[in-house]
């Protein structure tokens, strides 16, 4: 799995509108990337028997904070 970081404030300044800009929608991109791929393991493990889910510590209604822990729940 690719990690990334969206904080590329840190590595340079963005100098002017326009580029600011395009760094929002590069940004979102980035995030609606993301966010597609969690969705797809939200439907997998929905997909689960709720034994399947049980073998893996989860319960139904924990898939979302399990899944998007990392980006809602700190």
């Amino acid at each position: 799995m690719a990690h990334y970081s969206t904080d590329h404030q840190a590595f340079r300044p963005i100098p002017n509108p326009i580029s600011r800009i395009f760094a929002a929608i590069g940004n979102a991109l980035v995030l609606m990337s993301t966010s597609n791929d969690r969705m797809r393991q939200v439907d997998a493990l929905q997909a689960l028997s709720d034994e399947d889910l049980a073998k893996r510590g989860l319960k139904r209604d924990e898939i979302a904070r399990y899944v998007f822990n990392d980006v809602f729940w700190h």
